[in-house]
């Protein structure tokens, strides 16, 4: 048996690679620049964690959900494998022990998110670690024309320069044939290997249900499809209110957005993932990496912006292979207008980016030739109340003026917790505490400086992994000393963050440069438009549209979509008709020429059929090759 089957069974228990998996790690393990396309559910992870232990050295996973990092590296450590993740909120002294670990043979497979690149201590170590490959992972997030462009990405172009003769492997569930030489491009690839599964999910039935009443049509569809769902909608506010008049409506669910608090965002995947609830109402925040295999059903219930964002969701119904259902509502008179609102919302007027700009050195005092660094807390809706601005506009100029170099907009940054004992130090040693608040309160003194008098950062993980405890546990110790007045726990939020890339400039300065602002609006137009052509495209094959769209081509008809359904039905309700079109072509009572039947523009058998079904009826008369009405 070769090495790579070899460790697919020893860790994962499995007999054999599938689809294109064998291929990319033959082509990374001989050292190959490599992209994969795999639709989401293809088995991603297996193409580099495999070669990884296969291969000497480290391989760097460079991914920009911490979320999936964590539980990734979790899954891995269980089965015995080496891997460790370096993410923001982690204590300087515990990335340099991992960073160490790396260095001197501790690690297989380690895991970065693309903000720590730039870091000059990560860049420091790293020429010290001896790397074996290095993988992107949602490699789409590098390509400006993609739907999803993360700037953090164009730094992962530059550690090649520090690992030069590293292959790197690019991995994306999402990507049309532009955003896959882009890929490679942005990605300096040595040789262009490229391998695409089909996106081809014969067992997903798409659907789009023109609705008035969304909510109705949604309740009515979690009703006759059995099984458990996933609900996308556009806001944090929309997932509250949805998932509420869901569980009125009798249907158990929950909802999932970017501002929950981490523990929370945990307790509703576990119960949702463990059928405790069946609807997760959601942002698309929620899904990168959940490995729920049994979803029956993903519902659409605002359109997304793009095809690849919709492709990418509605790929995570049904990846036991089972029959699954996507549905996408849709109100034309709504949607239609919402949809065309968005490129207005996304790229608002230069002259108000530009006045964002400035109000934002208002917000923070910040003067003219200063500021260059440093980085602030950004309330935006205290933002935005302040200077009566659209809390949707906002974030798209912070973005646009992100792209154009002035600043850094970081809307979901992985922040830290924080605590402080107030308690004096003589009171905290009489203090008869039970076993965990005692163990907890020991690893805090150890982690933390200054304790008692200010407060500290700390990493809940780290004092999860020395107590011996899970995340949860800890969370629940802290916040119950917190209750007791023992000590002040406030847990890690996602608080938005502005960070100034240069020195403030004045508002006349500001240049939004035509491959920040009208290349990128042209892109989003033609995406925008290609969502709304599949919503409102009934003519055509639901699956074969997507196809096409990732440049592939459909051999049939996926024959079960509402497109294939309703050709079906019209097809049998003309078929129907059939017999009676016949009749009528012969009421002028003449003997006509079978030839005659070739207008009625169905195929010979189904005609011969609906003749033959007249005949014995003894509507009809047949001669040879005539045909007439019987006794006209």
């Amino acid at each position: 048996m070769d090495k790579y089957r070899e460790i697919l069974q020893r860790y994962w228990g499995y007999d054999d690679f599938r689809g294109i998996q064998r291929d990319i790690i033959d082509s990374i393990g001989n050292g190959h620049d490599t992209l994969g396309l795999m639709p989401t559910g293809g088995g991603k992870s297996i193409t580099f964690q495999v070669p990884a232990l296969a291969a000497d050295g480290v391989c760097i996973v460079i991914t920009p959900l911490i979320a999936l990092m964590k539980d990734q590296v979790a899954h891995l450590q269980a089965n015995g494998i080496k891997a460790a993740a370096i993410y923001s909120s982690m204590s300087r002294s515990k990335i340099v022990a991992t960073l160490e670990n790396a260095i001197f043979g501790g690690l297989k497979l380690l895991y970065v998110s693309p903000e720590r690149l730039g870091s000059p201590l990560f860049l420091q170590k790293l020429k010290r670690i001896p790397v074996s490959f290095i993988t992107v992972d949602e490699a789409h997030c590098i390509s400006q024309w993609g739907y999803d462009f993360r700037p953090s990405y164009l730094k992962i172009a530059d550690i090649r320069q520090v690992k030069p003769g590293v292959p790197v492997l690019a991995l994306t569930a999402t990507a049309t044939p532009a955003v896959v030489h882009d890929i490679m491009d942005r990605l300096a690839f040595k040789d262009k290997r490229f391998f695409k599964m089909s996106f081809v999910r014969k067992n997903v039935i798409y659907v789009v249900r023109p609705t008035v009443d969304k909510q109705k049509e949604l309740v009515h569809i979690l009703r006759h499809v059995p099984g458990c769902a996933i609900v996308y909608v556009r806001s944090r506010e929309k997932s509250r209110l949805l998932s509420t008049f869901l569980t009125e409506s009798g249907i158990s669910s929950t909802y999932y957005h970017a501002g929950l608090e981490p523990q929370d965002k945990d307790e509703r995947q576990e119960k949702w993932t463990r059928d405790e609830v069946r609807v997760m109402v959601a942002t698309n925040a929620f899904g990168m990496g959940i490995d729920k295999p049994d979803v029956r059903l993903v519902v659409h219930f605002d359109c997304p912006d793009a095809i690849e964002a919709y492709f990418q969701e509605a790929g995570r119904a049904g990846r036991d292979g089972q029959k699954s259902y996507a549905v996408l509502l849709w109100d034309d008179q709504m949607d239609l207008r919402m949809m065309l609102k968005r490129v207005e919302m996304n790229f608002p007027p230069k002259e108000k980016i530009a006045d964002v700009y400035e109000r934002l050195a208002y917000f923070y005092q910040v003067g003219v030739g200063s500021g260059g660094g440093h980085t602030f807390l950004f309330n935006i809706d205290k933002f935005c109340a302040s200077y009566h601005l659209s809390p949707f506009m906002v974030p798209s100029a912070l973005q646009l003026l992100q792209y154009a170099g002035y600043i850094d907009y970081n809307s979901e940054p992985d922040s830290v917790s924080r605590v402080r004992i107030l308690v004096s130090r003589d009171e905290l040693y009489r203090l008869r505490l039970p076993a965990q608040e005692d163990l907890v309160l020991t690893v805090l003194l150890r982690l933390c400086d200054g304790i008692f008098t200010r407060y500290a950062f700390f990493d809940l993980n780290e004092v999860a992994e020395r107590t011996q405890l899970s995340e949860q546990q800890t969370y629940l110790v802290l916040k119950t000393m917190s209750a007791k007045h023992i000590i002040h726990f406030i847990p890690n939020r996602h608080i938005p963050q502005i960070t100034y890339l240069q020195d403030r400039v004045s508002i006349e300065d500001v240049i939004i440069p035509p491959h920040v602002y009208e290349d990128r609006k042209q892109k989003y137009e033609q995406r925008l438009k290609a969502m709304m052509d599949y919503v409102l495209n009934d003519q055509e094959c639901r699956s074969r549209q997507l196809l096409a769209y990732f440049g592939e081509e459909a051999k049939d008809d996926c024959g079960q979509c509402d497109v294939c359904v309703q050709r079906r039905k019209d097809y049998r309700q003309r078929v129907a008709a059939l017999p009676r079109q016949i009749l009528e072509l012969l009421s002028d009572g003449d003997s006509h020429d079978l030839s005659v039947l070739r207008t009625l523009h169905f195929d010979k058998d189904t005609v011969a059929s609906a003749v033959q079904s007249l005949a014995d009826d003894e509507k009809v008369d047949l001669g040879i090759n005539t045909i007439r009405l019987h006794n006209p």
